[in-house]
């Protein structure tokens, strides 16, 4: 699925033709996608210039491979996103949402930095992704105002309403009046998804790939109606004078959460929803390393996985 997705993104001139190929030898042969492509590629199976290509990409492959053993990871993940052509397709791309997907790209690189390896990351991403997939308790909705239109909810929050972000400032340069215009039809959107409340804020000073830049307050702010808006926290710069806030406690503050307990021991037998059962390796905090009979080793959170 994965080498689906990104073999022909951004397009490479990969017919569906020549994708069924893939698939066929990698059916027969039993193996991946991944596999059967560098198999084709040493024969005659394909034609000329879809074999290349896929030779091109794979070549890429090995190579971005190999830097994992001289580069940072956050490093080898902006050069893969810039030499495939990824960030290149969207900078060229004027659709309304391209900008945001460029954003969200470098948030991505920044997250990465956080995490010792790629591997770790990963693996927190797929513990989020399982927590995001559990049918119970409150849930909380995070999109772009992109991703908003036609959905409502009981209460909304709208941060970075800043003057460069939003609007931003890249819609007001290329686009002028239409494009302020188009980010004034998203405020508009955002806000209009709350049934009840929409909670709307700013920041007075905000770090911007490292680099901490002072900001404004978003024109939209001031068009809303004074009738429904109540306007609540401390202004800081924006009061007139520069002000500061200071935080005191009565006593020694208290240690605000502490590392999680697991009720699950090594050895223990559970059970879970899509792995089936397994038996508990290893405990770290709520996280558990559980060998499944079915699914083999899996790291999951001991919220999703019940005694027997």
């Amino acid at each position: 699925l994965a080498f689906e997705r990104i073999v022909n993104l951004p397009k490479r001139g990969l017919g569906a033709s020549t994708l069924q190929v893939v698939h066929k030898v990698a059916r027969a042969g039993r193996t991946s996608l991944l596999r059967a492509v560098r198999d084709l590629v040493a024969t005659e199976d394909l034609k000329p210039k879809p074999r290349a290509t896929l030779g091109a990409l794979l070549l890429d492959f090995d190579r971005w491979r190999s830097l994992m053993d001289s580069l940072p990871h956050s490093e080898v993940a902006a050069t893969v996103l810039e030499e495939s052509g990824y960030v290149p397709m969207w900078r060229a791309d004027r659709a309304p949402d391209a900008a945001g997907r460029l954003e969200n790209l470098k948030e991505l690189v920044n997250a990465l930095e956080e995490f010792a390896t790629l591997p770790a990351f990963l693996e927190h991403v797929s513990l989020v992704m399982e927590n995001d997939g559990r049918p119970d308790g409150d849930k909380l909705s995070l999109m772009t105002l992109h991703g908003a239109k036609g959905l409502e909810f009981e209460t909304v929050f709208l941060p970075g309403w800043e003057e460069g972000l939003f609007p931003h400032q890249k819609a007001v340069d290329e686009g002028g009046l239409a494009g302020l215009e188009e980010e004034r039809r998203l405020a508009y959107v955002g806000l209009t998804r709350a049934r009840r409340k929409a909670f709307v804020t700013f920041a007075a000073n905000r770090q911007v790939y490292g680099q901490w830049q002072s900001a404004l307050p978003s024109r939209f702010i001031d068009e809303l109606p004074p009738e429904h808006v109540e306007r609540f926290g401390d202004r800081g710069l924006y009061g007139g004078r520069r002000r500061s806030a200071r935080f005191e406690f009565d006593e020694e503050p208290a240690i605000l959460a502490a590392a999680p307990v697991s009720a699950f021991s090594s050895g223990q037998r559970v059970f879970h929803d899509k792995f089936g059962y397994g038996r508990v390796l290893f405990v770290d905090g709520n996280k558990l390393e559980i060998a499944f009979e079915k699914a083999g080793n899996k790291k999951v959170m001991d919220s999703f996985v019940k005694a027997v």
